[in-house]
């Protein structure tokens, strides 16, 4: 299910940003340039809209900002690697590492939770993470991610 989402061109392994907002700007940028996003401006409410519910830097070094929006051409999962970290104000007040931006059609209910708990599930692992943390190239992430 995780491999119909994921697609090497939307996995950033250099994520330059050092807060939440920049984050947000240059992985919605990564799904606009490669065709996901139909408008930038909007879906970038949609995902603050979103936010503004609960703040989707989870713990663990992990942030899933995800929206359902009419403004989404091709569901799919942006992935964003910062071994620096970003302050992400997350929950547990950690730097967010990994990042899994999902991007669903608005009309795809079933999908947008279906990524939600099949990410979350692997995701609560460590040495998972660590894999992710530690992968080289974006082929090794979509592996891991889609494969392992």
């Amino acid at each position: 299910m995780l491999s119909s989402l994921i697609k090497l061109d939307n996995i950033n392994l250099d994520i330059k940003s050092k807060d939440k907002d920049s984050l947000l700007n240059e992985m919605i940028d990564l799904l606009y340039k490669n065709g996901y996003i139909e408008n930038f401006e909007n879906f970038k409410k949609d995902i603050y809209e979103r936010e503004k519910l609960n703040n989707t830097g989870i713990g663990f070094e992990v942030a899933i900002p995800h929206t359902k929006s009419k403004f989404v051409k091709d569901c799919c999962i942006g992935i964003g690697i910062c071994k620096s970290g970003v302050d992400y104000k997350s929950l547990d007040g950690k730097k967010v590492k990994l990042i899994f931006m999902i991007a669903i059609k608005d009309n795809e209910t079933d999908l947008h939770l279906k990524a939600l708990a099949k990410l979350s599930r692997k995701l609560i692992n460590e040495e998972f993470r660590n894999k992710l943390l530690n992968a080289n190239t974006k082929e090794e992430i979509y592996n891991i991610l889609c494969i392992d």
